[in-house]
């Protein structure tokens, strides 16, 4: 499990779901950690060699920006862009020292920039946002009703409220269409 999850390829990230936050996953995880989060916006930024060495790059990282996603405000509709890119170099100026500190621990192959990767725009199936963000709980009450209005990373939104369907992964649910 530790060789095929953690001693692998990971990549440090920034994205902007709810402003701009700093993220790692697996190599193999992109884009789809990014969609999962709700991220209109991602940029790969170092790629690393482990999980605990990206560990290290993000805990060093978020003393400069986010590691977090209000998702309050990531369903109340999409966060300005945001010149990723220069967010980028910013970081990597003000944590010159650290990163170099990292590279020298782990060796220079083990933390490598990626300054050549393009940004990634992600649109999501939205008609509209809520006017009032409700969450529905499935363990106080099992029925959720509404029109759906969209689908925000893991967040199902209705007129009637928003679940995180990540949140009931085990669960079993059924889901009907009312006639019109």
């Amino acid at each position: 499990w530790g060789e095929q999850f953690c001693m692998t390829d990971h990549v440090v990230y920034l994205a902007n779901s709810s402003g701009v936050k700093v993220g790692i996953t697996r190599a193999t995880q992109i884009p789809t950690r990014w969609i999962d989060q709700g991220a209109s916006q991602a940029l790969p930024i170092l790629r690393v060699a482990t999980r605990q060495q990206s560990g290290f790059v993000e805990d060093l990282l978020r003393s400069q920006v986010a590691d977090k996603t209000n998702w309050r405000a990531l369903l109340k509709g999409d966060a300005a862009p945001v010149d990723l890119q220069a967010v980028r170099e910013q970081l990597f100026t003000a944590c010159s020292d650290g990163l170099t500190e990292l590279q020298q621990r782990f060796g220079i192959q083990a933390i490598q920039p990626l300054s050549d990767q393009p940004v990634v725009q992600i649109a999501y199936p939205i008609d509209a946002y809520p006017a009032k963000i409700n969450s529905f709980n499935l363990d106080k009450n099992p029925l959720a009703e509404g029109t759906l209005l969209g689908i925000k990373g893991q967040y199902l939104m209705f007129d009637t409220g928003v679940i995180n369907i990540r949140k009931y992964t085990a669960y079993q649910l059924a889901v009907h269409e009312l006639a019109v």
